[in-house]
């Protein structure tokens, strides 16, 4: 299946979330995209401005779900808006607590498709890791998500939706008297788009939920408490630094292209050469903004001494932190995870090369909940085990 182009997955996308209603969900329009939808329904250009700050805080700042709550706005002005607009997130359909705490959601979106969403809690934070696909079109040979074909991408409201739902289940909205930003309940203080899909094959939708993320006078998360992950979309890597500016980390997994094309296909696109000259580039790669490269650990493919070696080689000159990942295993999975000891031994080589190099402790395992896991519960059902063999061409 070829990849589709940012026009066709929009196009696509409009097709499936064209509301029955009438009415136009307001949450994920940026500030501007607010602006024009409440001149369009009579508000002056001059109010305008305050009528947006007015309904961003109580949408994102204190996430109220009806306009009637919105009580420093006219009664005529909350009847208008609920005659044209609505507040709508994703619904979750089911909720799994893993023994260590994790939870994770079954999402349903606009026709009915499903992602899943985690939420990791941590001794001095919470990590929501969220989707801004249906599916995915890149068939990395070790991830579950993979099997999955792509449906759609994510609408901007239906990526920060994911975040809204997460404190609705957690009940971290503030109470009046709080403040917003790192001074109110903060169970969930990062976010990472390491779910279902590649965010760079999504690029204004997860920019501009992103946005409303790290607006200060709503979900006011810094933008380096958010981490977006890509297997390597070149073109869309410096974008990300100038139109987002949050923290980048990478899907590496192999240090030679016969390896990374086999795991990550995307490699025979934009090889390791591009991808790193990129990275090297990346406007905010600093030491204090180190891009973070995910290794995940697969027995006798890409764990040895030799790869290790090979790694720091790679990545000599670029500031970076290394993160192993302990294969997830998932059914019919073509790879074992590699033995506790030789984590430990590839992690020292980095280490001793002046690389921080932290090992992943999986989480969730027990509720399919762990890095490369998630996959839509229709879809996990739907397949035997011979089919997901034969989709990720084994």
């Amino acid at each position: 299946m070829q990849p589709q182009t940012p026009i066709t997955q929009d196009v696509m996308t409009i097709k499936r979330i064209l509301p029955e209603d009438g009415l136009t969900n307001i949450v994920g329009l940026t500030r501007d995209q607010l602006r024009d939808a409440l001149i369009g329904v009579g508000v002056t250009e001059k109010q305008a401005k305050m009528r947006v700050n007015q309904v961003w805080q109580w949408l994102y700042h204190w996430g109220v779900r009806e306009f009637d709550v919105m009580t420093n706005l006219s009664k005529d002005f909350r009847a208008t808006l609920a005659e044209h607009f609505k507040i709508e997130l994703p619904e979750v359909v089911t909720k799994d607590v893993s023994t260590d705490g994790t939870r994770k959601y079954l999402v349903r979106i606009a026709g009915g498709h499903e992602v899943e969403v985690v939420y990791i809690p941590e001794k001095d934070r919470g990590t929501l890791c969220i989707s801004s696909q249906v599916g995915c079109t890149l068939t990395c040979s070790f991830c579950h998500t993979g099997t999955q074909k792509l449906v759609r991408n994510l609408t901007a409201g239906e990526i920060i939706g994911q975040v809204m739902l997460a404190r609705d289940d957690l009940n971290e909205w503030p109470e009046p008297g709080q403040g917003t930003g790192d001074n109110g309940p903060r169970l969930l203080s990062n976010i990472v788009l390491m779910g279902m899909g590649e965010p760079l094959y999504n690029f204004e939708n997860v920019r501009d939920a992103m946005k409303i993320a790290m607006d200060g006078e709503g979900i006011a998360l810094s933008r380096r408490r958010i981490t977006l992950s890509t297997s390597g979309v070149v073109p869309e890597i410096h974008r990300t630094a100038n139109e987002i500016g949050c923290m980048l980390a990478i899907s590496f997994h192999g240090t030679t292209d016969e390896i990374r094309d086999k795991l990550v296909p995307i490699n025979k696109k934009w090889n390791l050469e591009k991808l790193l000259e990129a990275l090297a580039a990346y406007p905010k790669v600093s030491n204090s903004e180190r891009i973070t490269f995910e290794y995940v650990m697969l027995k006798d493919v890409n764990d040895s001494d030799e790869d290790a070696r090979r790694l720091v080689k790679l990545i000599e000159g670029i500031p970076a932190k290394i993160n192993l990942i302990p294969f997830n295993e998932w059914p019919g999975a073509p790879y074992k995870r590699s033995d506790s000891d030789r984590i430990k031994a590839f992690a020292d080589i980095i280490y001793n090369a002046g690389y921080a190099s932290p090992i992943r402790r999986p989480r969730g395992e027990d509720i399919m909940a762990a890095c490369g896991q998630l996959k839509s519960a229709t879809e996990r059902a739907r397949k035997s085990r011979k089919q997901i063999d034969a989709d990720a061409g084994l």
